[in-house]
């Protein structure tokens, strides 16, 4: 990190615990490079301080949550907190599963994931409404994420994964290889395209995934819908500290 960039982390308020440096697959590296990305410094209008998180990777986090690894995240939220960071986030939705030890541990606001917009959309579109959630992998969502977030019942949303689809789906198979972003970028719209048309009722589409906010502009246009991003969440969170 250069001086200019570190001075720029130095001023931040907002903390983004991330994946430990070596355990990401080379394709989420790749998505790394996108404006949007969660952990690209150049998404945000604001400074941000990236922390890297020992053990957390996609198999503590996104397929076994670990409770060492939470361990971990929560000494080093205090740590960022006692450094003068004013809110602590993470760089996959999937922590969503942690919200509620994460928010009781520090001082500060914490917000896990994405999902937790999902009850506010809610209650901006009305009960018998249908929210998608676009996720890295539907498999992996399980109901103690919904509820840790805040989301009392799965009724109404219609989650829709990735992991079907081949590009994206290479990201988990084969964690060296390259992969097409641009073949990625049209399977994620394709995804919400097709939601959409099985599921009529639709009135807003949340990404799960902190990997897909450099993408959501496309999908607002394909669809005509509002999309709720790891972006849009934390631009909210900044203009409140």
């Amino acid at each position: 990190m250069n001086k200019h960039a570190l001075k720029h982390a130095d001023a931040a308020k907002i903390g983004i615990l991330c994946w430990e440096k070596g355990q990401v697959p080379r394709g989420l590296m790749q998505l790394e490079t996108l404006i949007g990305n969660s952990t690209n410094p150049a998404s945000y209008a604001y400074p941000v301080r990236l922390r890297p998180v020992l053990g957390a990777n996609i198999h503590t986090i996104l397929e076994n949550p670990d409770p060492a690894v939470l361990r971990t995240m929560i000494d080093d939220a205090r740590g960022m907190v006692a450094d003068g960071i004013k809110a602590i986030t993470t760089s996959c939705g999937f922590n969503a599963i942690f919200q509620r030890e994460l928010a009781a541990a520090v001082s500060v606001p914490v917000f896990s994931s994405s999902l937790l917009q999902v009850p506010l959309i809610r209650q901006m579109h009305g009960p018998a409404s249908e929210i998608c959630i676009l996720t890295a992998k539907a498999s992996a969502l399980q109901t103690a994420h919904l509820t840790s977030v805040g989301i009392a019942s799965a009724d109404g949303l219609r989650i829709c994964g990735l992991e079907s689809c081949p590009q994206w789906n290479t990201i988990f198979t084969d964690a060296e290889a390259e992969v097409d972003l641009h073949a990625i970028e049209l399977e994620v719209i394709g995804t919400a395209v097709n939601a959409l048309k099985k599921h009529p009722n639709i009135r807003a589409f949340v990404l799960e995934c902190t990997d897909l906010p450099p993408f959501s502009a496309a999908i607002r246009r394909q669809t005509g819908l509002p999309v709720f991003d790891f972006i849009t969440m934390t631009n909210y969170l900044y203009s409140t500290i």
